[in-house]
């Protein structure tokens, strides 16, 4: 495979709502995946201070921890600490202790689960719908 057959694993989902940055992650997240969400997430950022995020899990399989730079998952702490208002995520990744473990216990952003029987919740709650 060379990198034009490569998928994506992270997709922008389009909403109704220009402050609210939505993701699919779909499949294996690779370094390459990362780093892209980072440089989007610094642009949703740049034009808007403060958003909200929903990621929603589709067909979840692993995320190549090993191989994405320290600096980067850094970055993208950091970032959610200064930009996040609202963050809500669709699906139980088998990962999400390791993502929980990069942040503080006490987040600065309001942060809900839900599972995927309750993806309407998930876009209520944050006001939006993908478009």
């Amino acid at each position: 495979m060379n990198f034009l057959d490569a998928v994506p694993a992270i997709r922008r989902i389009e909403t109704n709502r220009d402050a609210l940055f939505a993701i699919d992650v779909v499949g294996d997240v690779s370094p390459a995946d990362a780093e892209n969400l980072f440089g989007l997430l610094e642009a949703a950022y740049a034009l808007h201070p403060r958003i909200d995020v929903l990621v929603r899990l589709t067909d979840e399989e692993s995320v190549d921890w090993a191989n994405i730079s320290q600096d980067t998952l850094r970055q993208g702490v950091a970032g959610a600490m200064e930009h996040v208002v609202r963050c809500a995520t669709i699906g139980e990744p088998r990962w999400a202790s390791r993502v929980a473990a990069m942040f503080p216990k006490a987040l600065p952003f309001d942060f809900r689960r839900f599972g995927v029987d309750d993806e309407e919740a998930a876009w209520r709650w944050l006001g939006a719908r993908p478009t």
